[in-house]
């Protein structure tokens, strides 16, 4: 009998799909055995809004993820995301009472910068060290082990709603599953497609979703600063449906298949068909339509997150411009349209480093998922159960038989 290998699950909650990620994390990247997705019904911007409908998918995400890696899924690490979070800097001091730091006053110091009045109904989800001063010495990384009597560190603290991160704990348990962390998909996103470099000269990340766009930038190899616009492609889809008169679900594939952010690249002769609602027949429209209905909304979305990085005075921190990911970002010609917008070099990011079933989750939309898994990882890999190459056929039949049961009955 093959021995049991250590995997590591990943649940990315998004607005309109929920994904499920099964691998073994290697000290090289992350080796995915299994993959499983299904409609998301149950979240609007980003935050359940019915529980049911999202246990439901979170269901039939793991049944496919556990069908393909022959294997039992019982606890994930999870992502939370939603117009809720906020981000703000802070700063903390504690005397070092031995002359030298030890990992206790690291620990007191960060309880010390995250000890801020909160409302009741939010909490604190991260704090992220950004740098430590020892008495006039700043700009140190790695504290522990030196001298000093007085330790300083400036933070960057994400915080959320109390109910929303309960939700999505409660969804899992629903599903029967344990959740070992939740993590900000901002995070998981920049942990899958960031470079080092990137961090260390200055990046603006924006994970475009399907009910949020969220922002996160790193300069000095740390979190400056982080906002959630309540804008993503779900509007671009409702935009699409209103504007052709064709169902949400046809106007998502349309935009998957054909959509474009630049309506001048499009040639005025191309053609596509456009389901019509109420039973009348498709139509025959040209491609150029679709695209000058697309343009304007991700130009809207573009030009929010400017203002964004304006505001907050980050601007001048991006010499390595932007990286846009999330499933948006595979919209043909979104670079060139945020080139333009932001004045500064873009590229699309992709989850690096992925082994196993890479085909299936190299692109964008998965970079959330990949950076979970990573981050699960690096806390010794929690999140996760059992694979055994060898003992998938009862499984297989197990969950074929309760599909069985539950279509006829």
């Amino acid at each position: 009998m093959a021995r049991k290998q250590a995997i590591t699950v990943a649940l990315d909650i998004g607005t309109h799909k929920t994904s499920v990620l099964v691998a073994a994390v290697e000290p090289g990247g992350v080796q995915v055995l299994g993959a499983g997705s299904a409609p998301s019904h149950g979240l609007k911007r980003g935050m359940v809004v019915n529980i049911d409908t999202t246990v439901h998918s979170i269901e039939r995400a793991v049944h496919e993820a556990e069908s393909m890696a022959d294997c039992e899924i019982h606890s994930v690490i999870a992502s939370l995301s939603g117009n809720h979070v906020r981000g703000f800097n802070s700063h903390g001091m504690v005397p070092i009472k031995t002359r030298e730091v030890t990992a206790g006053d690291v620990e007191h110091v960060l309880d010390a910068a995250r000890a801020v009045a909160l409302p009741a109904d939010r909490e604190v989800l991260h704090v992220l060290p950004q740098e430590y001063i020892i008495d006039d010495q700043d700009g140190i990384t790695e504290p522990q082990g030196m001298a000093g009597v007085r330790l300083e560190a400036r933070v960057h603290v994400l915080t959320g709603s109390t109910a929303a991160a309960q939700n999505v704990v409660k969804c899992c348990n629903r599903a029967g599953l344990a959740v070992s962390q939740v993590v900000l998909s901002p995070l998981a996103s920049a942990t899958a497609v960031l470079s080092d470099e990137e961090r260390d000269l200055g990046v603006a990340l924006i994970d475009v979703g399907g009910g949020t766009s969220d922002l996160i930038v790193y300069h000095g190899g740390s979190v400056r600063h982080t906002a959630v616009l309540g804008l993503g492609g779900s509007q671009l889809t409702n935009d699409i449906a209103a504007g052709l008169r064709t169902p949400a679900v046809e106007a998502e594939k349309l935009k998957q298949r054909y959509g474009s952010a630049i309506s001048e690249s499009i040639a005025s002769e191309e053609t596509l068909e456009v389901p019509s609602v109420g039973g009348r027949g498709p139509r025959v429209l040209s491609r150029q339509i679709l695209a000058e209905i697309i343009e304007p909304r991700v130009e809207e979305i573009l030009t929010l997150v400017s203002r964004e990085l304006v505001r907050a005075g980050v601007e001048g921190m991006l010499a390595s411009g932007v990286v846009l990911t999330g499933g948006t970002a595979s919209l043909d010609g979104i670079a060139r349209l945020a080139e333009k917008v932001f004045d500064v070099p873009v590229r699309i990011g992709a989850p690096a480093d992925v082994g196993g079933l890479a085909d299936l989750v190299s692109g964008p939309a998965y970079s959330t998922a990949i950076g979970l898994l990573l981050i699960a990882g690096r806390n010794g890999g929690e999140g996760g159960g059992s694979y055994d190459g060898a003992a998938g056929v009862f499984s297989k039949v197990k969950h074929r038989m309760g599909d069985w049961l539950r279509e006829f009955f």
